[in-house]
């Protein structure tokens, strides 16, 4: 999955107060695209992001620490407009996951950096009082100096359900966005545990009752905030599929050997497809 980045290794301890040097590497997006070099003229396909020496008149001070790779490698993120160096452009999260680059951990720290920068820039005023926030100096929150209210980033609970009928899985697609198969999901609403999500998700999109609800795995997925709990179940009672039509165009029951994977294995999605069809679930 996307998070899965050994033998590299992700630290997400804010330090408030480290100073980016010239191999501190600029984490820059416009329009929720992040700035790294140009595919046409990379011979590697490396997502490569610009370092504070690659880019002309930055100024330092403005940018804000966000993690670690390996203890080495620290991303900071540019907020203001910026001399965009020679060779690189604005590539967006979707063209970076599908267009087979190698060093797949940077495709995880674009994701995150994107679910940071969102949160950075959606928070420049108080949502209590509206004054101007300003970055807590001893974590990673956003204060506001007025009444005082503090803002941490936001993460959404939501699941992935495989329902199961015997060697049949259910498998959907989406009305619109994302053209490959994949399968229940949903965000858990207020008051709702993650099994109650995943009662109500089967039963909203394919009008199924579910039980024997089991865990599986989760996974952190940046672009929209979320924290993906997967889990198994199996249909109880009726079998007939009644599609939601506003939210998917297919929902079938699919045997082991009929389930068409995902072009990659980014997603617990696609893994728990590929479970399933291995007989590993």
């Amino acid at each position: 999955m996307i998070q899965d980045i050994y033998p590299h290794k992700f630290y997400n301890q804010y330090h408030p107060g480290k100073k980016a040097d010239s191999d501190s590497i600029v984490i820059h997006f416009e329009n929720g695209n992040p700035l790294v070099m140009d595919m046409d003229n990379e011979e590697t396909k490396e997502v490569k992001f610009p370092k504070v020496a690659d880019i002309d008149g930055l100024d330092t001070e403005k940018l804000t620490y966000l993690f670690s790779v390996d203890n080495e490698n620290n991303y900071f993120l540019m907020e203001d407009e910026i001399n965009i160096p020679e060779g690189y452009a604005h590539k967006s999260v979707k063209d970076l996951r599908h267009a087979g680059y190698t060093k797949r951990y940077r495709i995880f720290v674009a994701y995150t950096a994107l679910q940071l920068a969102n949160w950075y820039r959606n928070n420049k005023y108080c949502g209590r009082c509206g004054s101007l926030t300003v970055h807590s100096d001893t974590e990673r929150a956003i204060k506001c100096p007025t009444c005082g209210n503090t803002i941490y980033p936001r993460i959404v609970p939501a699941v992935i359900v495989g329902v199961t009928n015997g060697d049949k899985l259910l498998v959907t697609k989406y009305r619109t966005g994302f053209a490959h198969y994949a399968l229940v999901a949903g965000f858990t609403e207020i008051g709702e545990t993650l099994e109650e999500t995943v009662q109500r998700e089967v039963m909203e999109e394919v009008g199924l009752k579910v039980k024997n609800i089991r865990y599986y795995k989760s996974q952190p997925w940046g672009v929209v905030d979320d924290l993906l709990a997967g889990f198994y179940c199996d249909v109880d009672g009726d079998t007939t599929i009644n599609m939601d039509e506003s939210e998917l165009k297919v929902a079938e029951w699919r045997e082991r050997s009929e389930i068409i994977l995902q072009p990659d294995d980014y997603s617990l999605t696609n893994e728990m497809m590929t479970m399933f069809k291995e007989n590993k679930q």
